[in-house]
């Protein structure tokens, strides 16, 4: 059976690299009917923190990637790795270094000075047995080494790469178990992943360099590895690693700023993979069917925000009412807005009736939940600012008065208060007064909203309300006489 896992460290948020990752372990295991294993790794005790270990695992549920095991924390298997590194000892495949930190410390600048490689000279990889148990008498701290080979290379096979070769020279005699009890990454990832029978290693080409170590713990195990599949960076549109100086990294951010779960997993999913033809839409199910590693590239993908948003717009738009709502409401419900408010304003509707038909014609034209809000904040404030631009573009022309002057007059007169009857008075009044209608529209939408982008003219003012269409126009009308005055 197929096994795949996920392990973050949890270090900090959710970075959408680590996401993707996660997303192509979770879909070929699904793809092929196999198990998706979640797994924190938490043995650097100085920088995990349960907080960002709560996180990782929201964020994963938020986007749909459920697991069949996990969350399993390493945390809780340390004695799991003392036994399995004690094993490496008695084989002769490890040892035991009593190095101080200050020897260390020397060696690093000594190093550092005659502009050799840094690494550790194997000063204790051959202590004879009676200077070890000297050494462990006096409880002298220390931790255990893997002996890498001196010589020739170490070969394994990455599945988008294929084989690849490093010389045993550039490994050094790494750490397997700290001084303090707890494991490096290279010991609990490789004992884990053979003891929960994980088939396929998916994770970032950064651990490329580090696979020569945990091919010769394998070996040195007895056990089989399992496939490795190193996927490439994701890069910002500069050419560089993406990172939080290019913005937004993590997934907890594009959720906080009103990306949609479904849309983030379609990008991501597309930023490395392709289905083989010209489909961009893909649902969490469809890329389950699909998704194979024939298909995954190894170039590294540019993280396109634009095209991330035009895809959470399309989601957007097609999001039914009852799975919009709870994501919209708690920004609308910021503006405290009472049903007597409404009824001030010249509102005939109910306030949740009056709250749905205004969202629904923000979602057709935004990107994000947050744009939603943004593009529709004249609908749920008292007051509104005129934008600049706007004004400019709309605010001049012959008769530019009397043209708003019909608009207010319709509003006035519009009887009963409806989207047909602003209509018809609108374009009634223009008529008589021989304005083409456009004339009209352009001026009386931002009167009414303060910028040339909304919504229909006669159904943004029915929701505005006769009694705030008419105190806009009003506050219109004089940012017009003054301007003329000047």
């Amino acid at each position: 059976m197929i096994v795949t896992r996920f392990a973050p460290s949890p270090t900090g948020a959710l970075h959408v690299g680590g996401a993707r990752t996660a997303l192509y372990a979770w879909a070929f295991a699904r793809h092929n009917n196999g198990k998706f294993i979640l797994r924190i790794e938490d043995t650097d005790r100085e920088r995990s923190d349960m907080s960002h270990a709560d996180g990782i695992v929201d964020a994963l549920q938020w986007m749909g990637l459920n697991w069949d095991e996990g969350p399993i924390f390493q945390s809780d298997r340390k004695e799991i790795y003392r036994e399995h590194a004690e094993k490496l000892v008695e084989l002769g495949a490890a040892y035991r270094c009593f190095c101080s930190q200050e020897r260390l410390e020397e060696m690093r600048k000594e190093q550092t000075g005659k502009g050799v490689p840094e690494g550790y000279d194997r000063r204790c990889r051959n202590l004879s047995i009676e200077e070890v148990e000297l050494e462990l008498s006096k409880k002298t701290p220390h931790v255990i080494r893997f002996k890498m080979p001196l010589d020739g290379e170490t070969i394994f096979r990455d599945e988008l790469r294929g084989t690849i070769a490093y010389p045993n020279t550039q490994q050094d005699d790494f750490i397997l178990l700290k001084s303090d009890g707890f494991p490096t990454y290279h010991l609990a990832n490789v004992i884990d992943d053979h003891l929960m029978n994980v088939t396929h290693v998916m994770r970032g080409e950064e651990w490329i360099p580090s696979t020569p170590k945990h091919v010769r713990l394998y070996e040195s195990f007895g056990w089989e590895p399992p496939a490795f599949v190193h996927l490439p960076v994701i890069l910002a549109p500069d050419g560089k690693k993406l990172s939080k100086r290019h913005g937004a990294t993590s997934v907890q951010e594009y959720r906080e700023r009103g990306f949609l779960p479904t849309a983030l997993l379609n990008y991501l999913t597309l930023l490395g993979w392709s289905p083989g033809d010209d489909r961009e839409i893909f649902s969490r199910d469809e890329l389950a069917e699909l998704f194979s590693l024939e298909r995954v590239n190894k170039r590294s993908a540019v993280f396109d925000e634009t095209k991330l948003r035009w895809l959470n717009g399309k989601y957007l738009m097609e999001l039914s009412w009852d799975r919009f709502e709870p994501l919209i409401m708690p920004y609308v419900e910021k503006f405290g807005l009472k049903d007597e408010q409404l009824k001030d304003w010249g509102v005939t509707l109910d306030k949740n009736e009056w709250i749905k038909k205004t969202l629904e014609l923000g979602k057709e034209r935004a990107e994000t939940v947050i744009d939603v809000i943004e593009k529709l904040r004249f609908f749920y404030e008292e007051e509104i600012e005129f934008d600049e631009e706007s004004v400019k573009k709309h605010f001049k022309g012959d008769d530019l008065q009397g043209r708003i002057e019909v608009g207010r007059e319709a509003i006035q007169a519009a009887n009963p208060w409806s989207i047909e009857e602003l209509e018809k008075e609108i374009r009634g009044r223009a008529d008589v007064k021989g304005f083409k209608h456009p004339k009209v529209f352009h001026p009386m939408r931002v009167a009414v909203t303060g910028r040339q982008h909304a919504p229909g003219l006669f159904t943004t003012i029915f929701l505005i309300g006769r009694n705030r269409a008419l105190k806009r126009v009003e506050k219109a009308l004089g940012i017009i006489a003054n301007t003329i005055d000047r």
